[in-house]
């Protein structure tokens, strides 16, 4: 039995589970590679459960590593899924995906952030530069010596 059956199978006693559409539209990508079809599984993913934090965890990187063929208003929910991941502490998951499969779109991930309250955007800048990676965090000055 493959994968994907078993996944599709689990939809159709579970049609409203967004961790399964993930894994449905990963799982497809790896086995067959990218085609935009695949996209609406990522979409119902979103849709299902955009603030499920946990999901959030795995899914705002896929989203990001095919953020270029979303929609505008799918990537709009992967930028706040990022925004939520940075105001929820996740600031290893949040720092990978933007130093990673996000780079190409930092300056719209970092902007985002300026919805954040001073003491998240602050963490995450000082994450980052312990990292050693320079970025403008809006409304952050970093001072090198701060963070050490």
């Amino acid at each position: 039995m493959s994968a994907v059956y078993t996944i599709r199978s689990a939809l159709t006693s579970n049609p409203a589970d967004s961790f399964l559409w993930l894994m449905l539209y990963s799982t497809e990508l790896t086995r067959t590679g990218f085609d935009n079809s695949l996209i609406r599984y990522i979409e119902e993913s979103y849709a299902l459960a955009p603030l499920e934090g946990w999901v959030a965890l795995q899914r705002n990187g896929i989203g990001l590593a095919t953020f270029e063929n979303l929609k505008p208003s799918m990537q709009d929910k992967v930028v706040s899924e990022f925004v939520g991941l940075v105001d929820g502490s996740f600031l290893d998951v949040a720092g990978v995906n933007l130093t990673t499969v996000g780079w190409a779109q930092r300056e719209r991930l970092l902007a985002s952030l300026t919805r954040l309250d001073v003491i998240s955007r602050e963490a995450f800048a000082k994450k980052l530069s312990r990292e050693g990676l320079k970025v403008a965090v809006p409304g952050i000055e970093v001072d090198d010596r701060l963070w050490r």
